[in-house]
């Protein structure tokens, strides 16, 4: 497994549940509830990049960063949430900018400074 340490609120040292429950409402990320069966997620963090593959299913084929590390590049795999760090996950929320993205499988990545979404358009004939 491997873990971070460093995500946390910028300027914030130490949260408070409530603090970290405040800021949560704030969260400018790509929430779940918006990602559609076939959706291309590039996130790049300080350390790796990574490819996420949306299925029907809510899971990912997860390719890059740790998982090509690891040998296990096209992994299918939950994400938990996001983290600022600690161990508070903001689930809902697969990844948002400054956030430290939690696989399901334990897997926390460092934190995150970039996301894309690609999608495809369908074409019109």
């Amino acid at each position: 497994m491997h873990t971070t340490t460093g995500c946390g609120p910028k300027g914030v040292r130490a949260a408070t549940l409530e603090t970290l429950v405040s800021a949560a409402s704030d969260v400018d990320g790509v929430w779940a509830r918006d990602v559609c069966a076939g959706d291309r997620l590039l996130v790049r963090t300080r350390n790796s990049v990574y490819s996420l593959f949306a299925g029907d299913d809510g899971t990912f084929v997860v390719a890059g960063g740790w998982f090509a590390a690891q040998g296990a590049s096209w992994t299918r795999v939950g994400v938990a949430g996001c983290t600022w760090g600690g161990h508070a996950i903001l689930t809902g929320i697969i990844a948002a900018v400054g956030m430290c993205l939690e696989f399901d499988n334990g897997v926390r990545t460092t934190r995150i400074r970039e996301v894309r979404v690609l999608r495809d358009t369908p074409t019109l004939h």
